[in-house]
C-alpha cells in the first residue's frame, strides 16, 4: 500500500488517505486525483466516519446545505460510482458498501493520517503516564509532524470546514503536550524559538504563552517572560476585554518573585494533559416555569440511573489492574473524549465481576449523575441491538418513551446530548465488537466507559486494555477460603494447593468447586481434588489447559438432585438476560408444591449454577447464568431432555407470561384483549398480587423477557401461544411508547401464524399493528392492515374483532376529517360490541363524542361521556377516565363555561400524571390554555400552550405541536403580533397539508386568511 510513513511524510509508508492537511490519496503509482470538490466532500465525509454508516441525506446537506436540487440522490450516487472507480483503478485498498440509507467506506485503520494520529497521541499518554517521559514527547512530535496544513484544507463545504476546525484543535493539544513533556526534560534552551513561532500563530491560547514564559524564565531570561505576559494581557483586552486566565496570572506571579517551585525538577512519572473543553455555544438555560397556577404543576423530569449489578463481596485478585483501571477513569486531563477501558479475557474469567468491583468503587465519587449498566449478550447467537440498548438509556435517563425516535443514529445523537455535561460511568457488559460499542459512547470528556468483552477489540480510539489473567496460587487460595472457610483451607494446605492447581485458576471454577463443598462440611479438600483428577469432559468452545469448565460443571451438575439438574436443564430455554423466580415453578410444572417461588432457584445458586442479579422494582428476586453455564445446561438440554418435555416446558413458560399479562391488563384496563386458545399456566395467586401490585412497573421489568418470548414462541412453532402473548402485549407497549417492541413482535408473530394458517392469529396481529400504524400516523398502512383484519375477523364470525377493527377504522376516518364514515363504522363497532364488553363501547362513546360536539349535539354528547365515564369508573381504567374529563372540557368551554371546563381539566390533569401519560398531559395542558383564553387570562393562557407545545415537541407530536402552534397564533393576534403570528401559522399548514389533516388546515388557513385580508389564503 502506497502513503506516508510516521516519520516523514517524504517517505512512502504507512497510510493511504491524508486528511491532516489537504485532502489526498496516496495509490500505487503516486497521488490519486480527486479534484473534483463533490468527490471531495463525499470522500472526506466517509473518511472521518469510516466504518461506520454515512447517511445519504447527511452527505446532500455537506454538499448544499439547506438547497439540494431535485437531481441531489442521483448526482451523490454518481459521484460515489467514479470515486470507486477511481480507487479500484489506482489500486487503493478500500471499499465503499452501499448500505441503506446510505454509504458505509471500510479501510484499514492506518490506512488514514487521521486513525494514526490519534493512535500514536494515544501512545504517548499511556508511556507518559508510566513515566517514559523522553519516548512520549518523541512518539507526539512525530505525530504532530504527520500535518501538512489545516485539516481538510481547502474542502469545499462549510460544514466539513467547522468539523475540521475542532480536529485542527486536537492538533494544537498534542503540540500543547509535547512541549510540556519536553520542558519537564530541560529542553527549554532549545524550545524558545518553536514556542515563540507558535505565540505568534495562536496570539489567544494562554497555555502556549505560558509555556513560553517558563522556557524563557529557565533560559535565564526573565524580563523576556514578563514582556510575554504583558503583550499577552494587552491582546486580550484590546481583542475581547478579558484578563489573562488564573493560571497565567498566577504564573507570571511566580516570574516576578522568582518561585523555587519554577525550576526544574525531575519527577518520576509525566501525565499528558489537554485543552479545557469549549463550552457548546447551543446549550441554553431554560429559565423557571413559567406557570402561574398552582392547582397544575410540571413534574420534574430529571433522572439519576443506578443500574450497576451487586458487587461480588468475595473478589480477590487484581488489585494492580483495579488500581489501573480507576486511574483511567478518574483521569481529568481528558478533554474532548470519555476515558474508555477494555476488559478482555477468556470465558469465566471474572470480567463482569471485575468491572462491577471497579464501577461501585468508584460510582459516588466519581460519577454521582449515575451508573448505566447493559448486558450485551456477545457470547450469545442473539447479541443486543445498540439501537434498543440506546432506547433503554434515554429511558433511564428521564426520556419519555413516546419521545425516543426510531433510527440509530437520531437516539445516538440525544444520548450523546444528554450525557455530554454529565458525569455518569456506563458499563458495558460482554460486548461482541466495537460495532455494538460505538453508538453507545458518550461524546463529553466528564463521562467514563468500562468494556467487557471475549473479544480483542483494537479500534475503538483512545481505549485502555487491560486483559484479566487466572488467578495465582495465592488468588486461587483466598478465594476457596472466602467461601469454604479459612480454617479448612489451612487444615489441608497441600490438598488445597492441587485444588488450585487443579482448576488453573479459573474464578469461575473456583467459585463452583469452593461452593460444593461449603455446601458439604464433611467432605475433604482432597475428595474433590480426586473427583476432578477423573473429570475429563470439556465445553466444546471454552477450555483452558488440561482443566476445563465444562468438567468442573459437570462435576457440580452430577451431584444435584434430580428436579435441580431438570430445572438447570429447563431453565436454559429462557432467552433473557434474567429471569424472575417464579418460572422455575412454570418450567417444572409445580405451581403450589412450595412456599416461595424463589426455593426453587435457590438451590442452584448455593453451587453457583445461577447467579443473583438483584430485586427488581417489583419486588421480584431475579437469577441469572453465567453464559458458561448457559451453555452447558443446553449441552444437557440437548443430550438428556426430550422434544416431548422440551415443548411441554416451553408452553408452560408462555401460559405462565399470558396469564400474568392478562392478570395485568385486567388490573390497569378493566378488560381484556382478544384471547385465543392457547392454555395458561397460572403462577400462584398470593405471588402474582404481589408482582402486579404495580402492574406498569412490572411491564417495564420484564420487557426484555416479554417481548423474547413472544419472538422465540414464534420461531419454536407455537405460534398460538406467540400471537396471543404479541396482541395482548400492546396496550402496554402503547402506554409506555415501546413502539419498537410493538412491531417487532408482530412481524415475528405475524410471519409465524401464516406460515402455519391460523387465521385468528392473522387477523389479531393485523388489527394490532392498524393500532400501531395510527399512533405512527400512518393512515395508508393502517387501513390496509385493518381492513385485512375485517376480512379475515368477517370470515371467522368474530365480532368483538369485528367491532375493535371498526372503532380504529372510525378514528382512522375522524383523523382524515370523514366524519359522516366515522360515525358509520362507530355505530357499527358499538353494534358489535353489544353489551357483552362495556370497556370496548366506552372507547366507542368517547370517540363519537369529538364528532358529535363538532356537529353541536351537546346534550348528546354529555350522555355518552357519562355513561363512558360511569364504565370506566366501575372498570377502574384510570386512562380512560382522565380520557372523558378531557372531553367533558372541551364540552363546557363549547357551552360557555369555562369554570366547568377547567375543573374537569385540573382532574383530567391530576390523573394522567398518576399514569404516568404523558401523551395525555399534552392534551389536556393544551385544552386548560383555551380555557384561559375563553377566561380572559391571557398570561395563563399563554404558559399552558407553551407548556403543551414543549411536552409535545418532547413525544414528536407532530400533528398536537403544530394545532397549539395554531392557538399560539390566534394569542399573538390579540397582541398584535402579526409576524409571530404568521411564522406560528405558515409552521403548522405545512403540518397539516403534509399528514392531510383536513379540517386542521382549513382553520389555520382561514385564521392567517384574517390576519392578511386574502381570501385566497382562507380558500387554500
Amino acid at each position: 500500500m502506497a502513503g506516508v510513513r510516521l516519520e516523514s511524510r517524504e517517505r512512502a509508508v504507512g497510510f493511504t488517505f491524508q486528511v491532516l492537511g489537504e485532502l489526498k490519496v496516496f495509490g500505487g503509482r503516486g497521488t490519486v486525483p480527486v479534484t473534483a470538490g463533490r468527490q471531495q466532500v463525499i470522500l472526506a465525509a466517509l473518511l472521518l466516519e469510516s466504518g461506520r454508516l454515512q447517511n445519504r441525506d447527511h452527505l446532500i446537506r455537506l454538499l448544499w446545505a439547506e438547497d439540494p436540487p431535485e437531481t441531489a440522490r442521483t448526482q451523490v450516487q454518481i459521484c460515489v460510482s467514479r470515486m470507486r472507480k477511481t480507487l479500484t483503478a489506482a489500486g487503493v485498498e478500500a471499499t465503499i458498501e452501499t448500505r441503506p440509507p446510505g454509504y458505509v467506506l471500510q479501510i484499514d485503520d492506518a490506512a488514514l493520517d487521521l486513525n494514526v494520529f490519534r493512535r500514536t497521541v494515544g501512545e504517548a499518554a499511556v508511556l507518559g503516564g508510566e513515566g517514559r517521559t523522553a519516548e512520549a514527547a518523541a512518539l507526539l512530535r512525530a505525530a504532530v509532524g504527520l500535518w501538512c496544513g489545516p485539516c481538510l484544507n481547502g474542502i469545499p463545504s462549510d460544514e466539513l470546514a467547522r468539523i475540521a476546525e475542532h480536529i485542527d484543535e486536537e492538533r494544537l493539544a498534542a503540540t500543547e503536550s509535547f512541549i510540556e513533556l519536553e520542558l519537564a526534560l530541560g529542553r527549554h534552551h532549545q524550545l524558545t524559538a518553536e514556542i515563540a513561532r507558535l505565540v505568534g500563530e495562536n496570539p489567544l491560547r494562554e497555555r502556549f504563552r505560558g509555556q513560553l514564559m517558563l522556557a524563557l524564565y529557565r533560559s535565564g531570561r526573565q524580563a523576556e517572560a514578563l514582556e510575554s505576559f504583558r503583550q499577552g494581557r494587552t491582546l486580550l483586552m484590546d481583542e475581547l476585554g478579558l484578563q489573562p486566565g488564573e493560571d497565567l496570572r498566577r504564573l507570571e506571579q511566580a516570574v516576578l518573585t522568582e518561585d523555587p517551585s519554577l525550576r526544574l525538577v525531575p519527577t518520576a512519572g509525566t501525565h499528558l494533559r489537554g485543552t479545557e473543553p469549549v463550552p457548546d455555544a447551543s446549550a441554553t438555560d431554560p429559565g423557571p416555569d413559567a406557570a402561574t397556577d398552582e392547582d397544575v404543576r410540571t413534574p420534574a423530569r430529571a433522572a439519576v440511573p443506578r443500574q450497576l449489578p451487586v458487587d461480588t463481596a468475595d473478589f480477590v485478585g487484581h488489585q494492580q489492574l483495579v488500581a489501573e483501571v480507576e486511574g483511567v477513569l478518574t483521569d481529568t486531563s481528558r478533554v474532548r473524549a470519555p476515558g474508555i477501558v477494555v476488559v478482555t479475557g477468556r470465558s469465566g474469567i471474572g470480567k463482569s465481576t471485575f468491572a462491577a468491583r471497579v464501577a461501585h468503587r468508584l460510582a459516588e465519587s466519581h460519577f454521582p449523575d449515575g451508573q448505566l449498566y447493559c448486558q450485551l449478550r456477545g457470547g450469545r447467537a442473539d447479541p443486543v441491538d445498540p439501537r434498543e440498548i440506546l432506547g433503554r438509556f434515554l429511558r433511564a435517563l428521564g426520556l419519555p418513551g413516546p419521545a425516543i425516535p426510531d433510527s440509530l443514529e437520531e437516539r445516538g445523537e440525544i444520548y450523546r446530548s444528554l450525557l455530554a455535561t454529565r458525569r455518569i460511568l456506563v458499563v458495558l457488559d460482554d460486548a461482541v465488537g466495537e460495532e455494538q460499542i460505538f453508538p453507545l459512547l458518550p461524546g463529553g470528556h466528564s463521562c467514563g466507559v468500562l468494556v467487557t468483552t471475549r473479544a480483542r477489540l483494537t479500534a475503538l480510539p483512545g481505549a485502555h486494555r487491560v486483559t484479566l489473567d487466572i488467578l495465582d496460587e495465592q488468588g486461587s487460595l483466598e478465594l476457596i477460603g472466602n467461601v469454604v472457610g479459612a480454617d479448612r483451607v489451612g487444615g489441608e494446605p497441600e490438598a488445597a494447593r492441587a485444588l488450585a492447581a487443579a482448576v488453573g485458576g479459573l474464578p469461575l471454577a473456583l467459585r463452583i468447586i469452593a461452593a460444593r463443598l461449603a455446601a458439604r462440611p464433611h467432605w475433604p479438600l482432597a475428595s474433590m481434588v480426586q473427583r476432578l483428577a477423573d473429570e475429563r469432559r470439556r465445553l466444546d468452545e471454552l477450555t483452558h489447559g488440561e482443566m476445563t469448565v465444562r468438567a468442573s460443571l459437570a462435576l457440580t451438575y452430577d451431584g444435584l438432585a434430580e428436579r435441580d439438574r431438570t430445572l438447570l436443564r429447563l431453565l436454559s430455554l429462557t432467552k433473557g438476560s434474567t429471569f424472575p423466580s417464579w418460572i422455575g415453578g412454570a418450567l417444572l410444572d409445580v405451581p403450589d408444591a412450595y412456599p416461595y417461588p424463589s426455593d426453587l432457584m435457590e438451590s442452584l445458586v448455593d453451587v453457583q449454577m445461577l447467579d443473583v442479579a438483584g430485586v427488581d422494582a417489583t419486588g421480584e428476586l431475579r437469577y441469572g447464568f453465567h453464559d458458561i453455564i448457559r451453555l452447558f445446561a443446553r449441552d444437557r438440554l440437548a443430550v438428556e431432555s426430550d422434544e416431548t418435555e422440551r415443548r411441554a416446558a416451553t408452553r408452560r413458560v408462555g401460559g405462565a407470561w399470558l396469564a400474568l399479562v392478562g392478570e395485568a391488563q385486567r388490573r390497569i384496563l378493566g378488560t381484556r384483549y382478544i384471547d385465543g386458545p392457547a392454555v395458561r399456566w397460572n403462577p400462584p395467586a398470593d405471588h402474582v398480587g404481589t408482582v402486579l401490585g404495580r402492574p406498569l412497573e412490572w411491564l417495564d421489568t420484564e420487557l426484555e423477557n416479554l417481548s423474547l418470548t413472544v419472538e422465540s414462541l414464534a420461531q419454536g412453532g407455537e405460534d398460538g401461544y406467540a400471537w396471543e402473548l404479541a396482541v395482548n402485549l400492546a396496550p402496554f407497549y402503547e402506554a409506555r411508547g415501546y413502539l419498537d417492541h410493538w412491531a417487532r413482535t408482530h412481524r415475528k408473530a405475524l410471519t409465524a401464524v401464516r406460515r402455519s394458517g391460523n387465521l385468528l392469529g392473522q387477523a389479531a396481529l393485523l388489527a394490532s399493528l392498524g393500532s400501531l400504524h395510527l399512533n405512527r400516523r400512518n393512515l395508508p398502512e393502517a387501513r390496509r392492515s385493518l381492513t385485512t383484519a375485517v376480512g379475515l375477523f368477517e370470515e371467522l364470525g368474530h365480532t368483538k374483532g369485528l367491532g375493535l377493527c371498526r372503532r380504529d377504522l372510525g378514528l382512522l376516518e375522524r383523523l382524515a376529517g370523514h366524519d359522516t364514515a366515522a360515525m358509520d363504522l362507530f355505530e357499527r363497532a358499538e353494534r358489535d360490541f353489544g353489551d357483552d364488553d362495556p370497556w370496548a363501547r366506552a372507547s366507542v362513546l368517547v370517540q363519537r363524542a369529538v364528532i358529535l360536539l363538532r356537529r353541536g349535539d351537546v346534550s348528546r354528547v354529555e350522555a355518552e361521556l357519562d355513561e363512558a365515564l360511569e364504565i370506566w369508573r366501575d372498570l377502574g381504567y384510570l386512562g380512560g377516565q382522565a380520557r372523558v374529563l378531557q372531553r367533558a372540557g372541551q364540552m363546557h368551554l363549547y357551552r360557555g363555561q369555562p369554570a366547568d371546563a377547567r375543573k374537569a381539566l385540573v382532574e383530567g390533569l391530576s390523573m394522567v400524571r398518576d399514569d404516568g401519560d404523558v401523551i395525555g398531559e399534552g392534551y389536556i395542558l393544551h385544552d386548560l390554555g383555551r380555557v384561559h383564553v375563553r377566561l380572559g387570562e391571557l398570561t395563563e393562557a399563554a404558559s399552558y400552550f407553551a407548556r403543551s407545545l414543549s411536552v409535545r415537541e418532547d413525544i414528536l407530536d407532530q400533528a398536537g405541536a403544530a394545532s397549539v402552534r395554531v392557538d399560539l397564533a390566534d394569542l399573538s393576534l390579540l397582541g398584535d403580533d402579526t409576524a409571530k403570528a404568521g411564522g406560528l401559522l405558515t409552521d403548522a399548514l405545512e403540518v397539516f397539508g403534509r399528514l392531510g389533516m383536513a379540517e386542521e388546515e382549513g382553520r389555520a388557513a382561514g385564521l392567517l386568511a384574517r390576519m392578511t385580508g386574502d381570501g385566497a389564503a382562507e380558500g387554500r
